[in-house]
C-alpha cells in the first residue's frame, strides 16, 4: 500500500521503539520523513538503515525540553522534504519515583517532553501547512496510562492525560485549516520505555493478566494505526483516541494465563 505517497511527515523520538516503527511504516507506504530523536547515533543509523531501503528521510538531532528546538525541527524538514504534511508526537519518557521523592525538576522534564513539546509542534507544524494552503494530519502518542495509574508513574500519567485533552482541542482549534489531530494510546508495547516502566519479569505476567488478548503489543502495530490516522483512510475522523491495547482498558479483573 502506498496510501502516504507524497506526504511530508516528521516523527519525533524516531531512534527506536514506537517511533521508529511509524518511520518505517510512513517509508513504506510512500511518505518522506524526518527522523527526530536526542540520541544521534542511535537516530542517523536508523535513518541510513531506512534510506538504504530507499526511503526518502533524514535526521535532525535535537532535545523537545527546549523550546527553542521547535522551529529548528521544522525547518529541517523543510529543507530535507520541502515541506511538512504530517507530524507524529511520538517523544516521551518516563520517570519513575515514589510520590512524595518526586522532585519538581524531574516532574517538569516529563511534562517539557511529553506535552509542551507535542503543543509546540503541533502549533509550529500547523502554521506551516495553513501558509502552504493545503492539509495535514497530527497523531500523538497517548497511552492508557492517560486514564489508568500507579503509585509511582505520576508525572507520566499526568502528561498522557493532557495530550489526550491538547488532541481534542487540536482537533476543533485545527479543523477549519483542515488539519485532523488524533492520538494512539497503546497498551503494554514491547519497547525499551516499557522495561523501563516494570516490563521485566512479574511486570510481564501483570500485563498479560490485564490483556484479553493474552499478548504483549508490537512497535509495528501501533504504527499501523498512526499511518491510518494520517492517510485519507481518516479522512473524516479527528480528535479521537484510538486505544491500541489487547482490551485493556475494557477489563476491570484479571485473567488466569498460561506460565
Amino acid at each position: 500500500m502506498r496510501r502516504l505517497h507524497g506526504r511530508r511527515a516528521i516523527v519525533t523520538g524516531a531512534a527506536r521503539g514506537i517511533g521508529l516503527a511509524c518511520a518505517r511504516r510512513f517509508v513504506e507506504e510512500g511518505a518522506g520523513v524526518l527522523l527526530v530523536d536526542l540520541d544521534h547515533e542511535t537516530g542517523a543509523a536508523a535513518t541510513g538503515q531506512l534510506a538504504a531501503a530507499g526511503g526518502t528521510v533524514a535526521f535532525h538531532e535535537a532535545d523537545l525540553a527546549r523550546p527553542d528546538a521547535i522551529d529548528g525541527v521544522v525547518e529541517a524538514a523543510i529543507r530535507a522534504l520541502g515541506g511538512v504534511d504530517a507530524l507524529v508526537n511520538n517523544a516521551g519518557i518516563v520517570q519513575r519515583s515514589d510520590f512524595f521523592d518526586l522532585g519538581l525538576e524531574d516532574f517538569d522534564r516529563v511534562l517539557s517532553i511529553n506535552l509542551r513539546a507535542p503543543f509546540l509542534l503541533t502549533q509550529a507544524v500547523a502554521r506551516r501547512i495553513r501558509d502552504q494552503g493545503g492539509s495535514g494530519a497530527v497523531v500523538n502518542l497517548s497511552s492508557i496510562n492517560a486514564v489508568l495509574s500507579g503509585p509511582d508513574a505520576l508525572a507520566y500519567s499526568v502528561s498522557k492525560g493532557g495530550l489526550n485533552q491538547l488532541t481534542r482541542h487540536c482537533a476543533i482549534a485545527l479543523a477549519r485549516y483542515d488539519i485532523r489531530v488524533n492520538a494512539v494510546g497503546p497498551g503494554t508495547i514491547v519497547t525499551e520505555m516499557a522495561a523501563n516502566f516494570g516490563l521485566t519479569g512479574e511486570g510481564v505476567r501483570a500485563a498479560l493478566e490485564r490483556t484479553p488478548m493474552g499478548r504483549l503489543g508490537q512497535p509495528a502495530e501501533i504504527a499501523a494505526v498512526a499511518a491510518f490516522l494520517v492517510s485519507d483512510d481518516a479522512s473524516f475522523v479527528t480528535g479521537q483516541i484510538v486505544y491500541a491495547d489487547g482490551g485493556r482498558l475494557g477489563l476491570n479483573y484479571s485473567l488466569p494465563i498460561n506460565s
